[in-house]
């Protein structure tokens, strides 16, 4: 790769880094929204990095050479390899077959450093592929993780509360996934005893129970690689698409496990209602939801 390529690929990572946190609101896919100041540092560095490049080499192509002119590096490459030949062939060769190979070695070093010379102006060809992800991010954005992650990760781990604020007076009361969780399995008031709830996540597939499936929410602690799901069962309604995003209102489903507000709780909503909703700006923030 041409170091004036090498220009191009910085300006062109940093529009793109710019492109989805501030043009946009695409960087919250892949990293938490208080990462976004530094990524906007990092995108102003490397467009900044891509300008002195442009300048320093040509763009968009590199500039050319007249017949016959070489670089610095060049000619002292040409030179070292030269001296490197003729010591070679004083220590190791005699008479004719001197000569003959002093001239070889001469040929052979010239050539050699000359082409060296010109490598010092392009990097590994495998840096082409660094283009790929660039052009992703400005043509098409990849998505937010979603089921199929959710269905591989450790599921539910949520803090502990040592004192639960009553249940707001709406019907149904909107609850975020991670609060109907901690309520289901640690709250000893039992508040959600005969309520109603209204929660949104998308859906993952139950692959272990047949007629359920499961309202998802991916959280995470810094970016991306490092999320962790929360899951509620859901009974008694047919499972929409994988990944749709729903709005599930209902009650506390009691069968599979022990008495409400202990550990062994199930984790599970009978349903009265789903409803498709829009996916929200920020996926991997677990929020109460609006009432409609």
């Amino acid at each position: 790769m041409r170091r004036h390529v090498q220009a191009a690929l910085l300006l062109l990572t940093g529009s793109a880094v710019l492109h989805i946190s501030v043009l946009s609101q695409v960087y919250l896919r892949y990293v938490k929204e208080g990462l976004r100041p530094f990524l906007v540092a990092s995108a102003i560095l490397l467009l900044l990095l891509g300008v002195v490049g442009a300048v320093r080499d040509g763009l968009p192509f590199a500039p050319r050479r007249t017949a016959g002119e070489e670089t610095d590096d060049e000619r002292t490459d040409d030179g070292q390899a030269a001296d490197d030949g003729h010591a070679a062939d004083d220590e190791h060769q005699h008479g004719h077959e001197h000569e003959h190979q002093h001239a070889h070695g001469h040929g052979h070093g010239h050539g050699h450093g000359h082409g060296h010379g010109h490598g010092h102006d392009s990097g590994p060809r495998v840096a082409w592929l660094l283009f790929l992800p660039v052009l992703a991010l400005l043509l098409y954005a990849p998505p937010a993780l979603g089921s199929y992650t959710a269905a591989r990760e450790t599921d539910n781990a949520v803090a502990r509360v040592a004192e639960f604020d009553p249940l707001p007076e709406a019907d149904p009361a909107p609850l975020a996934l991670s609060g109907f969780i901690a309520r289901v399995q640690q709250d000893r008031d039992r508040s959600l005893a005969g309520r109603t709830v209204l929660m949104t996540g998308f859906v993952t597939p139950a692959k272990d129970r047949a007629g359920t499936w499961y309202l998802t929410r991916l959280v995470v602690s810094c970016c991306a690689a490092d999320s962790r799901s929360l899951r509620v069962r859901v009974h008694g309604a047919p499972a929409p698409p994988a990944d749709t995003w729903v709005t599930v209102t209902g009650t506390w489903h009691p069968g599979g496990g022990g008495a409400l507000g202990t550990a062994t709780a199930s984790v599970a909503i009978d349903a009265r209602t789903v409803r498709r909703v829009a996916e929200p700006v920020n996926p991997y923030q677990d929020t109460t939801p609006l009432l409609p």
